[in-house]
C-alpha cells in the first residue's frame, strides 16, 4: 500500500477528524507545521505543499520516518474529499 492510501484509510474515518485535517490543510493563517493523526503526520511545508508519512516510534522513543511523500495542497483536498465521500462523510466547500 502507497502512502497516500494508507493516509487515506487511517486518517478519514470521521467528521471530526476530517474537519480538523481539512482546516489545518486550507487555513492561510498556519503558514507551516505539523498535524498529528492517528497514524500519519501531514507536515506542511508552505500553502501549496504538503509531506505526508506514518510516523513510528522506536524502543529509545525517537521518530522513525520510512517512506513519505510530497503532495500538492489541491491533489490532497481532492483525495481526502474523494475518500470522505465513500465513508459518508459530510464534505466541506472549498469554493
Amino acid at each position: 500500500m502507497n502512502v497516500l492510501e494508507g493516509f487515506l484509510q487511517a486518517e478519514i474515518n470521521t467528521q471530526e477528524l476530517y474537519e480538523d485535517i481539512m482546516s489545518f490543510i486550507t487555513s492561510y493563517h498556519i503558514r507551516c507545521g505539523e498535524f498529528e493523526g492517528n497514524e500519519y503526520i501531514i507536515k506542511k511545508m508552505d500553502q501549496t505543499n504538503f509531506i505526508l508519512f506514518p510516523e513510528y516510534m522506536d524502543a529509545d522513543g525517537e521518530r522513525e520516518i520510512h517512506g513519505a511523500i510530497s503532495v500538492y495542497r489541491n491533489n490532497l483536498i481532492k483525495e481526502i474529499n474523494d475518500r470522505a465521500q465513500v465513508k459518508g462523510i459530510q464534505v466541506i466547500d472549498e469554493n
